[in-house]
């Protein structure tokens, strides 16, 4: 699919999603292309005079935020409550399973969408397939033992295991948390929760990119300007 079509799906996925804030909420802000996106249209409309406090994902999601102008919570790891998150996928579901941590930042994602009231994942059509699985799995690391956990992750059916490099030189690259991630190459996950619950009971490792508990509002962006929505079974998100 050519690229402005999907620039096209992210603007319009961005957009909706943006629809959803009111005034005075406490808005967790995500990270990736799509979620820069809808950066720029929260931007907007606090320049028209909406009110909102964020609470950003990542520091390079606190410098972008910064720039635009949106308010910030001055300690936002000390958050205990959004109204709303909006974040971005690297693969999602129609059962609202999603892989994230392309970016690095999937454990500060997944505290913010565990205290979110409602979490809205926008994203265009190339990230919504039948099963996760085809993007790399990232699992968040300790510097200390993280061979070990590269050895057990294996043991879990991994056909490979990647520590991530910061760039050609092969330096490892360092999440906000002071960590490694590993990439993991599954192939298709069948029992995302399951696969979840053992990564994580590993030691060494922080956390992992599977978020099959976590999306209670699907947007997936369309050329044509629509949105396609996928909602949680629970009916949580109302507008």
């Amino acid at each position: 699919m050519p690229e402005p079509d999907l620039v096209a799906q992210k603007r319009a996925a961005a957009r909706a999603a943006v629809a959803y804030v009111e005034m005075g909420m406490v808005v967790g802000l995500g990270s990736g292309s799509t979620a820069e996106i809808a950066f720029a249209l929260l931007a907007e409309r606090i320049a028209e005079g909406l009110n909102i406090t964020g609470v950003p994902s990542s520091n390079r999601t606190a410098k972008i935020a910064a720039s635009l102008g949106i308010p910030l919570l001055e300690h936002p790891g000390e958050a205990t409550h959004a109204d709303l998150y909006i974040d971005g996928a690297d693969e999602a579901t129609e059962n609202l399973c999603l892989i994230k941590g392309g970016g690095g930042a999937l454990t500060r994602e997944k505290i913010i969408a565990s205290i979110s009231e409602t979490v809205i994942i926008i994203a265009d059509s190339s990230k919504l397939k039948d099963k996760l699985g085809a993007f790399p799995l990232a699992v968040e690391v300790l510097p200390y033992g993280w061979r070990a956990a590269a050895d057990a992750i294996s043991e879990l059916g991994a056909a490979q295991v990647v520590q991530r490099s910061a760039d050609k030189n092969g330096a490892p690259y360092i999440t906000d948390n002071g960590n490694y991630i590993l990439d993991c190459h599954f192939g298709v996950i069948d029992e995302p929760a399951g696969l979840s619950r053992e990564l994580n009971s590993i030691p060494a490792v922080v956390e992992n990119g599977i978020f099959e508990a976590h999306c209670d509002l699907l947007l997936i962006g369309r050329a044509d300007g629509g949105v396609d929505e996928y909602i949680d079974h629970l009916g949580r998100v109302s507008k």
